[in-house]
């Protein structure tokens, strides 16, 4: 947990470390309500600067509401998690830059986080952690009331050995962030399963929605993505694209575009409906709201990292994450106090109470 805390610090703060630490082609400068540059157009020439790759995405960068991110694969059938992000300017249709993720101090702290550079079991061990947290949590507001009995709320003995002063520490930030922590920790554990929840919906859901088109192969020249993005943000009114999966990659179908469009409030915003155009003669064939189990993975993102509600909450995530790490290294430090030979922390805590009933009943 102090891993997860740590690495998680400086996660809050993301964009302002990338653009402190890396520069980047900046997009052209346009009035607001510029419209889109056409989406066919940016594509080609997009793959015009990764000759003999295939398209597998198209995202709308949510930091920047003038960039586009085009992911290109060796294959189409090639693992996404490899591919090559291409920056493009989303008005001018001009290519940017294809920056390197991988070796970004944010990129480790994000790995390190979510999975420790171990893929699925690191992030169901993560999980796993998470959960024991959570009942770490749980016991700890069980046993602070009996344990307080003969202390005014928030009481930190100033004049009493270290010990006492770090458990005192210990349980006032405890008691104070357990709200917090719960959150944090219970959304932590749903993200752990973020993989897990895809992989339901595609053969739940998104099973559901190809069926009928599973013996079509992949179009040797689909139709345009910008009017399918078009169909599909027709087909559901009040709500934009925010990525687009193109035919046989993992989003969608052999013969599909999958728009998956977000809503413009803070949490619909965050909340992803696919439309599925057919990719041979551009016209929609389903579309259907998410299973509540991947509302609740997209909703519990933003409440984990604290990224909806601008600079103001990130700095509080960040006070109220520096706190945790005093909670848990506090912890550490009076478990190895109890561990160390001939000195308990039962032991001080006795002490310390014998002499507060004292001058209580001196009083």
């Amino acid at each position: 947990m102090l891993l997860l805390c740590i690495t998680g610090l400086p996660l809050i703060f993301h964009e302002e470390i990338d653009d402190l630490l890396h520069s980047q082609v900046k997009a052209a400068e346009v009035p607001a309500g510029t419209p889109q540059a056409n989406l066919d157009k940016l594509l080609a020439n997009a793959m015009a600067s990764a000759p003999g790759k295939v398209p597998h995405f198209l995202v709308w960068d949510r930091d920047d509401p003038n960039t586009m991110f085009v992911s290109v694969g060796a294959t189409i059938t090639s693992d996404p998690s490899k591919n090559t992000l291409i920056r493009m300017d989303l008005h001018t249709a001009a290519f940017l830059d294809a920056p390197d993720f991988t070796g970004r101090f944010t990129y480790i702290m994000l790995r390190l986080h979510t999975d420790m550079f171990a893929g699925l079991p690191g992030k169901l061990f993560l999980g796993l952690m998470g959960i024991l947290l959570c009942v770490a949590i749980i016991s700890g507001i069980v046993v602070y009331a009996p344990s307080m009995r003969k202390l005014s709320f928030g009481t930190y003995r100033a004049r009493r050995t270290r010990v006492v002063r770090w458990l005192d520490v210990h349980n006032i930030a405890g008691i104070l962030l357990v709200a917090w922590t719960l959150v944090v920790g219970f959304t932590g554990v749903i993200n752990t399963w973020a993989d897990l929840v895809l992989k339901l919906w595609q053969f739940g859901q998104l099973s559901e929605m190809t069926a009928q088109y599973q013996d079509r192969a992949v179009p040797a020249k689909p139709t345009s993505v910008d009017a399918a993005v078009k169909v599909a943000a027709e087909a559901v009114p009040g709500m934009t694209a925010s990525f687009v999966a193109f035919p046989g990659t993992l989003f969608s179908s052999k013969s599909h575009y999958a728009v998956f469009l977000h809503g413009d409030t803070p949490l619909t915003s965050r909340l992803l409906k696919p439309a599925l155009i057919d990719a041979e003669t551009g016209k929609l064939t389903d579309t259907r709201d998410m299973p509540w189990y991947v509302s609740t993975l997209f909703i519990s993102q933003p409440l984990h990292f604290g990224d909806y509600g601008g600079m103001p909450l990130k700095i509080i995530w960040a006070v109220l994450d520096v706190l945790t790490i005093i909670i848990l290294w506090t912890g550490v430090y009076l478990w190895l106090r109890r561990r160390k030979a001939g000195v308990t922390v039962e032991r001080s805590i006795a002490k310390a109470s014998a002499v507060d009933n004292a001058a209580l009943t001196s009083s």
